[in-house]
């Protein structure tokens, strides 16, 4: 099979939604009907202990929440799939913004009851500014929702971007007999559930004027159909795949991952139209999939996937060229070359060494700790580096420090790894010895996760206290002299700290005190990331 061939099999997109929306059980049925599982475990079932393949964490486990962003991987109709399954959560979301920048397209979910939700929105956002085709699943339709037009006019109204719904629910508020599928002018009727999702759904295809169509879903619910198909031929938007490809127009399936209701179809029509993978912008121009010069670039690093050897991974995105076993590679970061042995591809936890991989396709690498979010892999004969990650400031500050003085190895190790994650940013406190550090994170759950993962991972109790400033700013005067906290007026109103590359940091309670502080060091500049 040539490189364009392989290029063009390949979809690697992430699943986006506000908490609970049910986005890590559509990922789990459509590992079920990709073959890569045999039963599907669903977030809910915490009885018999099975769990959704992608919530690999004992924490995700137990809370019933993604904390992490997992790969998965499988093959289907001919196409490979790559799948990001991101955390829904906003204390989490800045690994799902990270994510976002690894994938072709997305695939929104939306609860049927609730519609477009405060998470969704911000997420959405970040692939409209990304121009990410964006793919709509509404989801849970076993349970009593809005409306189904009321829900294509709230994406419309609320995200400002057009809905094409590819089917249409037949029956009303839960009791959903079936799908109209639009492209292909015909009507698939399920079967009861009886497996309660752990299996493929039965489904029976009808031409839309089969008599038995009306005997299996009465007259009534044949009619509204009818009634809402004229409405939607009459005034909704045209299929358009351009308008699809530039994010302008969102393909829109209706169903419900927990019984298996349209998932099969939604699957197989994704496959046919989210776009393979796409070029890269870089400090050399565009570099396309079949470029001739090898590039990739690390969006996630994860420590600890496999806690009896305690190692590391750094997951890149292949962008062009081949990927083969052994190569040897440029670091940017560095400005050395490297060599990528073991290569890895994943479901979930579970991986396999592999040989090869083509643009598109997600590989773990193992990492000693040279390799930090947003680096560059190319050859060494085409040296040149990706667009920059986005930084976001912390916005939550604890102190953190252990419990038993005797396990500060294994504290430190444990702080710096998860440091090296980008789920927590590491500050030093000045002048305060070294038995306790500073965390700042997105959200205050993310405090949560690192006491448990602290505990389990590394055996280390810790104390948190919880500290009271809400805004941190990158510390340089204009004439490039050092700063400490007796140069700078006003540092008493905060806490000064260094971060991880020893430049200073100012975290305050609020924006009141950092404009005092602005304004009695004239020769100050603050800025809200690393400079």
């Amino acid at each position: 099979m040539t490189l364009n061939e392989e290029i063009s099999k390949r979809r690697t997109f992430a699943i986006i939604s506000h908490p609970d929306a049910g986005k890590t059980t559509l990922t789990e049925k459509l590992l079920l009907y990709g073959g890569a599982i045999h039963l599907a475990g669903s977030i809910k079932s915490r009885k018999a202990q099975r769990h959704a393949v992608s919530d690999w964490m004992e924490i995700e486990k137990q809370r019933g929440i993604s904390v992490t962003s997992s790969v998965l991987q499988f093959d289907y109709a001919g196409c490979r799939i790559n799948i990001l399954d991101t955390p829904g959560h906003q204390d989490f979301s800045e690994d799902t913004y990270r994510t976002l920048m690894a994938v072709d397209s997305a695939v929104m979910v939306l609860d049927a009851a609730k519609g477009v939700e405060a998470q969704t929105k911000k997420l959405f956002k970040v692939c409209r500014e990304r121009r990410i085709p964006i793919f709509t699943f509404i989801n849970k339709l076993d349970r009593y929702g809005k409306i189904p037009l009321d829900l294509l006019d709230e994406v419309e109204k609320v995200l400002g971007i057009r809905a094409y719904p590819m089917n249409f629910p037949i029956g009303t508020d839960g009791k959903y007999l079936g799908v109209y599928d639009r492209q292909k002018n015909q009507i698939e009727l399920f079967a009861e559930d009886t497996s309660h999702g752990q299996t493929e759904r039965i489904s029976e295809i009808f031409a839309p004027d089969d008599a038995e169509v009306i005997k299996r879903i009465g007259q009534a619910n044949f009619d509204a159909l009818q009634d809402d198909l004229m409405l939607l031929d009459e005034a909704g938007e045209k299929f358009d795949i351009d308008k699809i490809n530039a994010g302008d127009l969102t393909p829109t399936f209706f169903g419900s991952a927990m019984t298996n209701f349209g998932v099969k179809n939604f699957l197989e029509e994704y496959l046919r139209l989210a776009p393979p993978p796409a070029p890269r912008l870089s400090d050399d121009g565009i570099i396309e999939p079949a470029d001739e010069k090898f590039s990739a670039f690390v969006f996630k690093i994860q420590a600890n996937m496999n806690p009896a050897h305690r190692d590391r991974l750094a997951f890149i995105r292949i962008c062009s060229v081949k990927f083969q076993r052994n190569m040897e590679v440029w670091h940017a970061a560095t400005n050395k070359i490297v060599k990528l042995s073991q290569p890895q591809q994943f479901l979930a936890q579970e991986r396999q060494i592999i040989e090869e991989a083509f643009p598109g396709d997600i590989v773990g690498l193992f990492d000693t700790g040279i390799f930090g979010i947003g680096d560059t892999l190319t050859d060494a004969a085409h040296k040149f580096k990706f667009e920059a990650f986005p930084i976001f400031p912390p916005e939550k500050f604890a102190r953190v420090q252990a419990k038993d003085t005797m396990k500060r190895k294994q504290f430190s190790k444990g702080i710096e790894q998860l440091t090296q994650e980008g789920a927590i940013q590491l500050f030093y406190p000045v002048g305060a010895g070294t038995d306790s550090y500073i965390v700042g994170t997105v959200g205050t759950l993310q405090f949560e996760v690192l006491q448990y993962r602290l505990k389990s991972e590394y055996n280390v109790d810790v104390i948190l206290t919880m500290l009271p400033f809400e805004v941190a700013r990158w510390l340089r005067l204009e004439d490039d002299k050092k700063i400490t906290p007796a140069t700078l007026r006003g540092a008493d109103r905060g806490m000064f700290v260094l971060d991880r590359k020893e430049n200073p940091v100012l975290l305050v309670e609020n924006e009141w005190s950092l404009g005092w502080i602005s304004d009695n060091n004239p020769n100050l500049i603050m800025n809200a990331v690393p400079f």
